[in-house]
């Protein structure tokens, strides 16, 4: 089977393969565009890409990235990234977008925003729109893991929206997750969810320079106390909180030294393979459940009583949850 793809000439199984084995970044990029898909021939040449690139996945590190509005994700990310790059790692990049859920549009200006690692011939960067999947999330953010992994990368960057259960979603794909403050004085904690500071591993205040590094060193030691409050993870591990400067370029490492003191510490007790087959196990209930509402919704029978209902819902003559029954009530 093959892949129309424009003006492109068309792969096969074997040409996916080979370019990405050999980091091709072409293919590479059509790789992802076609796990991507929603289309049912290219899902079937998704699934036989993938079953053919496993055995090549799963040594990088994954660490999820996600931050308050303004606090510098992807200004962190890429002075971070180029500093990791220089030290002899190849890093990809999946940064999930906002997407319209009128138009299904994407900002993708993530490779603007990394202007550095843009041009970084170790770097990949993959904007994917999140096409209103709960969370922001890509349905194939997984795959796409699976298929940069394939290619070489050793570090593997999931930057979130930072909105909704996005960060709850990306936790569960990745083996560390670091939180992104910024530091407002007198307010430094409001806003801050507390299932977000369970879920981070690190936690770091950036732009802690100029006349904001006193405030962010200030909001570092308040969270910091307040976190002891929190009972460590279940691998006994607390999460340090730190400060750092992207603009300046000073703290990075020592943040990043912290997400590897992470993993290391799971790889030491076992919790890292423990992580990932709990992580593989979800992932193939999340693809059934998919699978299931996509199938369902595609069924002509139901779409027929759905029109019904739906007219029903606008006159306000049943309710969400009947409706729902009834639709459900002819399986």
């Amino acid at each position: 089977m093959t892949v129309p793809t424009g003006p492109q000439p068309a792969l096969d199984l074997d040409q996916f393969v080979d370019g990405v084995l050999r980091s091709d970044r072409a293919i590479l990029g059509r790789a992802i565009t076609l796990v991507e898909s929603t289309r049912a021939d290219h899902q079937q040449l998704a699934g036989e890409l993938l079953t053919r690139l496993v055995p090549y996945s799963g040594r990088a590190h994954r660490v999820g990235i996600t931050g308050v509005p303004g606090a510098g994700k992807s200004t962190l990310i890429d002075a971070l990234g180029t500093e990791l790059t220089a030290r002899g790692h190849r890093l990809a990049v999946l940064a999930v977008d906002p997407s319209s859920k009128r138009t299904g549009g994407s900002i993708l200006g993530d490779k603007t925003r990394m202007s550095n690692l843009a041009v970084d011939d170790d770097a990949f960067i993959r904007p994917s729109p999140s096409a209103g999947v709960l969370g922001g999330v890509t349905r194939a953010t997984r795959e796409a893991i699976v298929v940069v992994e394939a290619a070489g990368f050793d570090i593997v960057f999931v930057e979130t929206v930072g909105v909704g259960q996005s960060e709850t979603a990306v936790a569960n794909m990745v083996d560390s997750f670091l939180l992104i403050m910024l530091a407002r004085a007198g307010d430094s904690l409001q806003g801050i969810k507390k299932g977000v500071l369970e879920l981070a591993d690190v936690i770091a205040f950036n732009k802690a320079d100029g006349k904001q590094e006193h405030d962010a060193k200030g909001a570092a030691q308040e969270l910091a106390s307040a976190l002891h409050m929190m009972a460590p993870s279940a691998e006994g591990w607390s999460a340090p909180v730190m400060t750092c400067s992207a603009i300046e370029r000073r703290g990075l490492l020592e943040v990043w030294a912290q997400v590897v003191a992470h993993r290391d510490r799971l790889e030491s007790n076992g919790g890292l393979v423990a992580k990932r087959q709990r992580q593989s196990i979800d992932w193939m209930w999340e693809s059934v459940e998919n699978q299931v509402v996509t199938r369902f919704r595609n069924r002509p029978d139901v779409q027929a009583r759905a029109e019904v209902l739906e007219q029903a819902l606008r006159e306000g003559t049943t309710t969400a949850s009947l409706a729902a029954a009834a639709l459900l009530g002819g399986v």
